[in-house]
């Protein structure tokens, strides 16, 4: 069977590695924007959702068996979402909005299954609370200017050290892919395919 990741992230891939040895990248290339009126989980579960759709959309054409994995991201302070900063002001302004206080990271984790004709789909969302440490805007203005916060959600990447001051729950969510939950949604999918071969 084939196992696809519906994603160009390296943080994604290095995780799913950890996960399954082989696999296939195809990312998905539509807009990530869904209804403001969504819970910040149920927008990951539903962005998740497309991104996973879009590429098995294409892959299941050719009739043979195959598993995507779509996943998205965000941030949400007080449940307003942050998502991945426009430009630097604005990374600048997300950060200043988090240092110093606690704010939670969800992660959606879609797969689909083409299996003997028979499509099935699993779903479901990771939420980690995390605490930032308190950033002097010189801080801020150095780390903006390395450039690491403008593709991820928040502004951040809790992988690049003196940020984050403590978390509860799975750091792998906030890196932008829950291992334990992908884990387990992939073992009820694609290891017990070889059973009902």
């Amino acid at each position: 069977m084939r196992v696809i990741l519906a994603s160009a992230s390296p943080r994604r891939k290095e995780i799913f590695g950890e996960i399954c040895e082989t696999f296939e990248i195809i990312p998905a290339k539509g807009e990530e924007r869904a209804s403001e009126k969504l819970s910040p989980e149920a927008l990951v579960k539903e962005l998740a959702f497309r991104k996973a759709r879009e590429v098995a959309d294409e892959v299941f054409k050719t009739g043979e068996d195959a598993l995507v994995l779509g996943s998205d991201t965000v941030v949400a302070l007080e449940n307003a979402v942050l998502g991945k900063p426009k430009d630097r002001q604005d990374a600048i302004a997300m950060l200043t909005s988090l240092s110093g206080r606690v704010h939670e990271v969800f992660t959606g984790v879609c797969f689909i299954r083409l299996f003997k004709g028979k499509e099935e789909l699993a779903i479901a969302a990771d939420c980690t609370k995390v605490e930032f440490e308190t950033l002097t805007q010189t801080q801020i203005a150095e780390y903006v200017l390395s450039g690491s916060p403008m593709d991820k959600a928040g502004a951040y990447g809790i992988q690049d050290g003196g940020l984050v001051k403590r978390l509860k729950g799975s750091y792998s969510n906030v890196v932008g892919l829950p291992k334990e939950l992908t884990k387990e949604l992939f073992d009820a999918l694609y290891v017990k395919q070889g059973e009902q071969q």
